[in-house]
């Protein structure tokens, strides 16, 4: 009888980790297609480069017949007039704050509906890839800051 109750707990471990398997797999395939994505953009990139002969890359490119907004590292661009205008928006709102901001605040500088977490997650992407090239400063607690102006 033992056995039979071994058997079972066993099994039921199992599926568990059975679960937890198929969802690390769905994330990573998920992954994996967002890196094909990028690889594909970057090729195209690179092409637009050589084609224009060593030209600085454009604001956008397309990918599977989607226009993908190609966001510079600050370095990379002269001003902040090489980011595309709903950018330049956020860039300016966080600006005129007198500290560090919430994703929330933006929001509702930019008129979107921020009772719903939901409509925030974009904009939250666009301040991160802003703060991932240097454009602002995102501190542990989910705020961001401008960095100084050069």
């Amino acid at each position: 009888m033992q056995e039979q109750q071994w058997i079972t707990a066993r099994r039921s471990e199992l599926d568990v980790r059975a679960e937890e398997l198929a969802k690390q797999l769905q994330e990573v395939q998920v992954e994996r297609g967002e890196l094909a994505i990028t690889e594909r953009v970057l090729n195209r990139l690179a092409e637009q480069v050589q084609a224009d002969g060593g030209a600085v890359a454009p604001v956008s490119a397309k990918v599977a017949g989607r226009a993908v907004l190609l966001i510079p590292h600050r370095s990379d661009a002269a001003d902040e007039g090489a980011l595309p205008g709903g950018y330049r928006k956020i860039l300016a709102i966080v600006r005129e704050a007198d500290g560090p901001v919430q994703v929330r605040a933006v929001g509702e500088r930019l008129g979107l509906d921020a009772s719903a977490r939901g409509k925030l997650e974009p904009l939250r992407a666009k301040m991160t890839k802003l703060a991932d090239r240097g454009w602002l400063f995102k501190r542990p607690g989910g705020r961001f800051n401008a960095r100084a102006q050069a």
